[in-house]
């Protein structure tokens, strides 16, 4: 049966077997799950970051998911928003709408990868300094 709500439900790990209208959110492992809300059974997986999407929770209680799940590699091919809790469907993305969107996943999947590494060298680099320092001063406290 087509959803037309979900209810949050925050939890450390995902189900293995999920229930319907419920949209379980792992904040630990940034991830969000759910079962398709058009009824076909298949589950939903939405990494959240910055590349792929961003949970809103709200001071009600209910929770937005942005941008929109297109369940494109399903055979239902449903599209929808979801905000405030509330499923918002929209019409079934086109082969072209498809294309860009994968393009610029893989466009944000890069960048985010790129500030990743970047993040991973500036902290490398700061330990080292914190070591030479601290090699210097053992250094000093031994002559």
């Amino acid at each position: 049966m087509r959803q037309t709500e979900i209810r949050p439900t925050f939890v450390e790990f995902i189900p293995e077997r999920l229930s319907e209208g419920v949209l379980y959110v792992s904040h630990r492992y940034q991830t969000a799950s759910h079962l398709c809300c058009c009824g076909c059974g298949l589950k939903v997986v939405t990494p959240l970051n910055k590349a792929k999407w961003q949970l809103a929770e709200h001071t009600d209680g209910t929770v937005s998911l942005a941008p929109s799940v297109g369940n494109s590699s399903f055979r239902c091919k449903s599209h929808y928003w979801i905000s405030k809790s509330r499923v918002l469907w929209v019409a079934a993305m086109s082969p072209a709408l498809i294309a860009a969107v994968q393009a610029k996943d893989l466009a944000d999947a890069r960048i985010l990868a790129r500030n990743s590494t970047s993040l991973f060298a500036d902290l490398c680099d700061g330990v080292n300094a914190i070591r030479r320092r601290l090699a210097s001063t053992i250094e000093r406290l031994f002559r």
